[in-house]
């Protein structure tokens, strides 16, 4: 295959009568998305933009977001994308870290003040940055030179052939995060390319059947991804800035969408707004992360009412949508999170934590991944890099799952979740589950501390009208686990510390254990 091939360029292609975007209701044709991938292309290097330099795009979901990252692959250039949510310290890291001479920002958007943001960055911390290219105003701030994003507005002179290096870097992802600041996930071309194509074969994508509801964020992976796939399928995609309820119900309901990805707790928001029996008649597949209690029980509500949720599985450094469950597996398979690799060529393996030796089929430990998906490495960071990569190359994942022997795997929950309790490695929602059973309980989190030099679980309740006792909990839950499963304590609290991330809201289970061992010590 030509390097072409595995160019985001290649995956345009021209179906007759399918707008390739709907962003608020206005059409894109795939013609007009790929002048405006020319247009911003001459845009950029009319900013001085050119081989291996990195623009950071600080944009909600808009048809220049996806014209940036095109266009920046054909002048060789490098995306960092900037979650609309961060604030001004993790905007200063990304810029710091990514080395960005020009960020391309929103004006402004609802309740976010993208000004007040900047203004908290010293110059000083980002001194790579030359420039800010403003969407929508022609200025954003005091510190360094504005000018107005116009690539679509007035002609440029048009930018030199594409670039033919498939290979280098073209757009980075942060991680999820550590105390030291998130790292910087480096994919390429090939990457991109190669797993949206895979992507749209394994769904089974047909420009003429299938339409996307964008909902997540293009700046994370699992809205990225998702993006890719339909534009390699040629299938229609309709855009949301940002995510919110109403309209998703509203373009679900009215555009005949049959695919769409999000979080548990999105789905659970578009279903609370409906009361029809079966709103969604051309849905086919809604893939979606849990990082809710409950989403089993949502995951059966929606499949009564013609939501037919599927578990996948994915990660910034080998792409979301890395694998999924299959229409052929029974329900409580489908909605694992795991799934089967989309890929042919991927290949998924288990290690066993405690002895480092691969695992059988059933048995967890830390899932490792080879795939065509997989990163290039950390932007700028060897050292982590050489740390996730394995000798025959495989991507040490931190997730622990098992395989099922089929050929699809399960993913059980992140390493540092997992609790070894009696000697044995126990995911926290089998315990979580238990609970939420119980009467007087509405959702559950359970976390491993140390308590008198061993390991116990701790769990937080919050209550379902009046608070349960705790010795009642105990003793259903001695009826129905191990010993070693049962909780130590178990705390009635009103609400769980939660983070907002680009896919959704998520517990805080560190903070769940620093005021597990508070309370303890209090006792």
């Amino acid at each position: 295959m030509s390097a072409k091939e595995f160019s985001l360029q290649s995956l345009i292609g021209t179906p007759a009568g399918n707008p390739a975007f709907v962003f608020d209701g206005a059409p894109i044709s795939c013609a007009e998305f790929s002048g405006k991938v020319d247009q911003a292309a001459a845009w950029l290097v009319a900013q001085g933009i050119g081989k291996g330099d990195v623009v950071a795009v600080w944009l909600v979901n808009r048809i220049e977001w996806v014209a940036l990252l095109f266009a920046a692959a054909r002048c060789g250039a490098v995306v960092a994308a900037v979650n609309t949510r961060y604030r001004s310290a993790e905007v200063a890291h990304l810029l710091r870290v990514s080395g960005a001479r020009l960020m391309v920002v929103e004006a402004a958007f609802r309740s976010i003040d993208f000004a007040a943001i900047l203004a908290d960055v010293a110059k000083d911390e980002v001194p790579a940055l030359q420039k800010l290219a403003v969407v929508g105003a022609d200025a954003l701030s005091a510190q360094w030179p504005c000018v107005r994003f116009d690539a679509f507005d007035r002609p440029y002179p048009p930018a030199p052939p594409a670039q033919d290096d498939v290979d280098l870097p073209v757009l980075l992802y942060t991680t999820s995060g550590t105390t030291k600041g998130p790292k910087l996930v480096a994919h390429s071309q090939r990457t991109l390319a190669t797993h949206a194509a895979s992507v749209a074969t394994a769904l089974k994508l047909s420009p003429q059947r299938h339409s996307l509801l964008a909902m997540l964020p293009f700046c994370g992976t699992f809205g990225m991804t998702s993006l890719l796939a339909f534009i390699a399928a040629g299938a229609t995609i309709h855009g949301l800035d940002a995510f919110e309820a109403a309209p998703a119900l509203k373009i679900l309901g009215e555009h005949g969408i049959t695919h769409t990805f999000g979080s548990d707790e999105m789905f659970r928001r578009i279903l609370a707004l409906t009361d029809a029996p079966r709103p969604f008649p051309h849905l086919e597949v809604c893939g979606f992360a849990a990082f809710q209690p409950g989403w089993r029980e949502l995951a059966a509500e929606a499949e009564a009412r013609g939501m037919p949720l599927y578990g996948l599985y994915g990660s910034s450094e080998v792409q979301a949508l890395f694998s999924i469950g299959r229409s052929s597996d029974a329900f409580a398979d489908r909605i694992e999170g795991g799934g089967w690799p989309m890929s042919p060529d991927a290949k998924v393996r288990v290690r066993d934590v405690e002895s480092g030796e691969l695992a059988v089929n059933g048995f967890s430990g830390e899932i490792e991944i080879s795939a065509p998906s997989r990163f290039l490495g950390y932007f700028n960071n060897p050292d982590a890099t050489r740390e996730a990569i394995t000798a025959d190359g495989f991507f040490r994942t931190g997730d622990i799952g098992r395989l099922r022997g089929d050929g699809a795997f399960v993913y059980e929950t992140r390493a540092g979740d997992a609790m070894r309790l009696g000697g044995f490695l126990v995911a926290p929602g089998e315990i979580e589950d238990e609970l939420k059973s119980c009467t007087g309980v509405a959702d559950a989190q359970v976390v491993a501390v140390d308590l008198k030099g061993q390991a116990r679980c701790v769990a937080f309740v919050i209550p379902a009208g009046e608070p349960p006792r705790q010795e009642a909990l105990v003793a259903r839950l001695r009826e129905r686990l191990a010993g070693y499963k049962v909780p130590a304590r178990i705390y009635v609290v009103d609400a769980f510390p939660v983070t907002d991330s680009a896919n959704g809201v998520k517990i805080q289970r560190a903070r769940l254990r620093t005021m597990a061992m508070e309370r303890i010590a209090s006792e």
